[in-house]
C-alpha cells in the first residue's frame, strides 16, 4: 500500500470536513520533509505547491488548506491512529537489516500539553526509531508521560517493529541498574 493509502486509514475526528483528512496529512508529511517546522510554514508550503498538488493528486479543490485547518487537525488528530498507519507503512516499505543501526529517541509534542498550571503535566511523547543507515524513522509510538515511561515505549516500539540484530543507541536513561522482566526479555531476543 501507499503511504496515501495509508493516511486514508487514519480515523478522521472531524464531523463535516471541508477537506479530507489523508489531504490535511499528507501536506503535513510533504512539508515537514521540506523542513516545515511550524504550522506557518506548513500553510506557506501547502500555497506555495498548491497548483502542483492539486494537478498531480487530480483533487476535486480549488484550493488547499489553510493555516487554521492545519493547525487544527495537527491539535486534535489521534496520534496513535497516525502512527498506526505510518508503522503500517514504513514496514511495508522500510526493511531493517540485521546489524543496522537504529537511534531511538522520545520527544514532547508542544501542542499535546494539558494543565499547564499542574505540578504534574501531560503530555504526548513519540518515541522513535531511526535508521542511520537509511536516513529515515522507521517506526515511532506514542505515548502519554503520564501512563508509562519512554523506557517501556522503545521496548513496544522494539515488538511493533520485530527488530532482529540491530544495535541499539539510546539515551542513558535506559542503563537501568535493575531491568523489569520486559526489558530483560527484550534485550535477550536482540
Amino acid at each position: 500500500m501507499s503511504l496515501i493509502e495509508h493516511l486514508k486509514q487514519v480515523r478522521d475526528f472531524r464531523t463535516q470536513p471541508r477537506y479530507e483528512l489523508w489531504v490535511v496529512l499528507l501536506l503535513v508529511v510533504m512539508g515537514v520533509l521540506s523542513g516545515c517546522t511550524g504550522y506557518r510554514a506548513l500553510a506557506d508550503f501547502s500555497q506555495r505547491h498548491q497548483g502542483a498538488v492539486l494537478q498531480l493528486l487530480e483533487l476535486p479543490y480549488t484550493r488547499l488548506p489553510s493555516y487554521s485547518t492545519i493547525r487544527k487537525v495537527l491539535e486534535r488528530i489521534s496520534f496513535e491512529s497516525l502512527s498506526a498507519a505510518f508503522n503500517a507503512w514504513a514496514m511495508d516499505t522500510i526493511e531493517v537489516q540485521p546489524g543496522e543501526q537504529l537511534a531511538m529517541d522520545g520527544k514532547g509534542i508542544k501542542a499535546s500539553v494539558v494543565a499547564y498550571d499542574q505540578h504534574l503535566q501531560d503530555f504526548v511523547n513519540v518515541v522513535s526509531a531511526f535508521s542511520t543507515r537509511a536516513g529515515i524513522v522507521v517506526g515511532l509510538v506514542p505515548m502519554h508521560n503520564r501512563d508509562g515511561s519512554e523506557i517501556e515505549a522503545v521496548l513496544t516500539l522494539l515488538d511493533v517493529l520485530k527488530v532482529s540484530g540491530a544495535c541499539l543507541s539510546l539515551d542513558a536513561l535506559h542503563t537501568q541498574k535493575k531491568p523489569s522482566s520486559k526489558s530483560s526479555k527484550a534485550a535477550t531476543t536482540l
